[in-house]
Formats: structure tokens, C-alpha cells, sequence
């Protein structure tokens, strides 16, 4: 019969042999691609990610951009890899994610193949920049709604990130002076047209729509189900670049003004609407009718439950965020 003693020693061993067998297992498992970004940074030197980065330099298109939605773990087929039509993008985080990917393997394996990538990646970002300092959904233009500039899924908001963190060296260490004046030129443009492009209503400032027409700057349609609002969504990044953006009086009155108007369409339940009747303030909702309702329950089941209507996207902005950008800028002249 075993003793107290022993049987802790025996528990204690299979626990330590059961948890050596969990690591292992997760070891065993691949990184989804959706998690590249998220990896500890011995990570971006494993044969994995050098793998994975392998890839996305087999996806870059001639102009140097990658498409969306693909699942670049995956090596792609000769049809995938040689599309009929362009389709290098800034949606759905592409482009910026392969260039931060390829700049985290290259620091980790000193590889130029992921260096060289990665500045042809953020030379296509410059190319795509329309001159007035937006940028459109997909370059080369195609003849649809993705020639507007598109803040829609925070597209054009995770492009100035990037640009940030290049300007200011804490991405692509290895990139030039005259790309890093670049990315800072590409950055003041791009804030005056967003101070252009905020909607007003009699007179006031309010927010931005998720895409914004590349010539006349009015907001702009995209598919069937989005409709001309304002956007309780894709605004919450665009005034987080406005925070980040040295002071200013114009600044400053965007930012008060978009994050006033955020506070008021704010819903009893503590959500937002994803898209607000521009005037009335009213949530609105669309199926591939293209119809607006006032009722979510009135548009059919599949787009009702696979579209993210309602969100809590400006909560930390308006409630933390922003009261204390505030008080740092209080006690300045650009109030």
C-alpha cells in the first residue's frame, strides 16, 4: 500500500509530465495567420515564421501590395499567385500586416529577401496615396465604390499607424531618410484631409462617413447595405490619429466636436449603431436591397446576424481616452 507520501510524488510527476505533454501539443500547432502579429518576438526567427514570411513574399503583387482575406501560411497556387485582376489592398488590415510581419523576420534573421519586401510594401502605400492625402481600397484603381477613400474598416486609419511608427523609427528600422520624410509627408496630408472630410450638420462638426468621395471629399455609398451616415465605427480610429497629431486649434475643435457628437448618439444600452442617418441622428440598417430600415429585426437573417451593426467601439475613446488627452491639452493655447 503506497504512503501519503509517495502518492504526492507520483501526483506530482504526472502532473509535471501532463503539462510537458500541453506545451508540446501547443508548440505542435501552427500560428493562424490572424495571430501573426501577436507572437512573442523569439517567435519571428523560428523556422515557422520564416516559413510563413517565405509565403507572403510569394503573395506580393507586382506593385507591391498583398491581397485580403487570404490565409498566408498557405503557399499560393499559380492562379493565386498571378490574379486576372488587381487586387493588392489596404482592406481587412492587408498590405499593413505583411509589412509588419516581414519587418519583425527580417530583425530576427537579418534575411534581405523580407527587408526588400517589406520596402516595396511601403512604396506601394506612398504610389496608392491620392494627392489630396487619402487613400482608396484597392491600387491599382479599380471602377467601383473602392476608388473612394476609405476609412471603412479602419483602412486608411491602420495605414497611418504604420506611417507613424516608420516616421518615427519604431518600424522598419532599416528604411531611408528620404521614406521616413516621406512617411511624414504622406501623414500631414493625410490629416488635413480627414480635417476636411469631418461632416457638417447646420453648421456644426460631427464625424466622418466610411468612405468619402476621392474628388469632391462628400461621403459616398459603398456596397448595397452601406449607405451615406455617419460612423459610429470607422470614427473612433480617425480621432485617435487626431490625438496623436501635435496640438492644434483646428485639432483640437475636430476632435472636441466628433467625440461631443459620439457621447450623444451614444444608445441606451451603451452601444453604438455602426452607421447614423446623417441629420436625424437615427441608426440605420440595411439589407442587400439596399432599403434603409430603422429596425434592425426588418432586414433579412443573413444580413441582420453577419454584419456587425452594433458595437462598443468608441467606449474606451470616450471614456477614458479622450478625458485625458483633454486635460493634457487643456492647459494649452489651442483650446
Amino acid at each position: 500500500m503506497r504512503t501519503a507520501g509517495a502518492a504526492r510524488y507520483w501526483y506530482s510527476h504526472f502532473v509535471m509530465r501532463t503539462q510537458v505533454v500541453v506545451i508540446l501539443l501547443a508548440a505542435a500547432q501552427p500560428v493562424p495567420w490572424r495571430n501573426v502579429l501577436e507572437q512573442p518576438p523569439a517567435w519571428y526567427g523560428s523556422t515557422e515564421a520564416r516559413l510563413v514570411a517565405d509565403n507572403v513574399l510569394a503573395w506580393q503583387r507586382p506593385h507591391g501590395g498583398w491581397p485580403k482575406d487570404v490565409d498566408m501560411t498557405r503557399r499560393p497556387s499559380s492562379a493565386a499567385a498571378s490574379p486576372s485582376t488587381p487586387d493588392s489592398t489596404i482592406d481587412n488590415g492587408a498590405t499593413v500586416t505583411q509589412v509588419r510581419l516581414l519587418d519583425r523576420v527580417f530583425a530576427a534573421t537579418r534575411n534581405t529577401h523580407y527587408r526588400d519586401a517589406a520596402i516595396r510594401g511601403i512604396d506601394y502605400l506612398f504610389a496608392a496615396q491620392y494627392p489630396n492625402g487619402g487613400w482608396p481600397q484597392f491600387y491599382p484603381l479599380r471602377n467601383d465604390y473602392s476608388r473612394h477613400i476609405t476609412f471603412n474598416d479602419d483602412a486608411m486609419s491602420g495605414v497611418l499607424v504604420l506611417l507613424e511608427d516608420i516616421a518615427g523609427g519604431r518600424a522598419l528600422s532599416f528604411a531611408d531618410e528620404p521614406r521616413r520624410a516621406r512617411a511624414t509627408t504622406a501623414i500631414d496630408t493625410a490629416t488635413a484631409l480627414i480635417l476636411r472630410t469631418q461632416i457638417r450638420v447646420n453648421g456644426e462638426l460631427t464625424a466622418w462617413c466610411a468612405q468619402h468621395d476621392e474628388v469632391t471629399l462628400e461621403a459616398r455609398p459603398a456596397r448595397s447595405y452601406e449607405h451615406v451616415s455617419l460612423s459610429g465605427s470607422e470614427s473612433v480610429g480617425i480621432v485617435r490619429f487626431l490625438m496623436r497629431r501635435p496640438v492644434r486649434p483646428e485639432i483640437v475643435k475636430a476632435v472636441d466636436a466628433a467625440v461631443g457628437w459620439l457621447r450623444r448618439v451614444r444608445l441606451g444600452d451603451g452601444t453604438w449603431a455602426r452607421f447614423y442617418e446623417i441629420g436625424t441622428n437615427r441608426p440605420i440598417y440595411s439589407g442587400r436591397d439596399g432599403i434603409v430600415r430603422y429596425n434592425l429585426s426588418e432586414i433579412e437573417a443573413e444580413r441582420r446576424n453577419g454584419y456587425a451593426w452594433m458595437g462598443t467601439w468608441p467606449a474606451r475613446l470616450v471614456d477614458a481616452e479622450y478625458p485625458r488627452w483633454r486635460e493634457r491639452v487643456s492647459g494649452s493655447d489651442a483650446r
